[in-house]
């Protein structure tokens, strides 16, 4: 099912999901179970989904897949409270910071290998704001959703600073190198 057909509903079923299944992990230590008759066919259909936690426009938590594995709404539900109590860059989200919590969903198309002869012939191809972009060079391997152009508008340095997340250098470059784009429906 596309989930460019997500309604207003399924949106706010989406982030209500993620909030209550913060709340539940802050008291359960564990995701949300959901139900998934409780949830529409599209929200039941398998989907590949990212969390972003915010306080104060600063990341606090991110949590995802880059592959569909399980229905939708279950994966929110468990990236939610990944992000909040599991992202190794930050401590558990505390009781005291739940409210000031702003919550991102990506939900991800998925990924289509690109083809490039360079690492120039790769950022001329990328459209900022719009791609999603994993990279992988033997056993390095990174991803940046579209949101972060907001942060990094530029191609080469949002090509950099994912080569740099990846464990590269800002230099390296092999003719194994390996790129696939993916979109993000945003759910905020």
């Amino acid at each position: 099912m596309p989930f460019t057909d997500i309604t207003p509903q399924d949106r706010l079923a989406l982030l209500n999901t993620a909030r209550d299944s913060i709340n539940y992990g802050l008291l359960h230590n564990t995701a949300l179970p959901v139900e998934l008759g409780d949830y529409s066919p599209l929200l039941q259909s398998k989907g590949a989904s990212f969390v972003t936690l915010n306080i104060r426009q600063q990341l606090r938590g991110c949590i995802g897949t880059l592959e569909s594995y399980q229905p939708l709404i279950t994966d929110v539900s468990q990236h939610a409270f990944d992000a909040a109590f599991q992202d190794p860059r930050f401590a558990p989200v505390s009781k005291n910071e739940i409210e000031q919590l702003e919550i991102h969903i990506s939900i991800l198309t998925p990924a289509e290998p690109m083809e490039f002869s360079s690492e120039q012939d790769l950022l001329r191809q990328l459209e900022p704001g719009k791609d999603g972009l994993i990279i992988e060079d033997s056993s390095h391997r990174a991803t940046f959703l579209p949101s972060v152009w907001e942060q990094l508008p530029e191609p080469v340095d949002f090509l950099n600073h994912l080569k740099a997340k990846a464990g590269l250098g800002k230099n390296d470059w092999h003719s194994e190198m390996r790129a696939s784009r993916y979109r993000a429906i945003s759910v905020e």
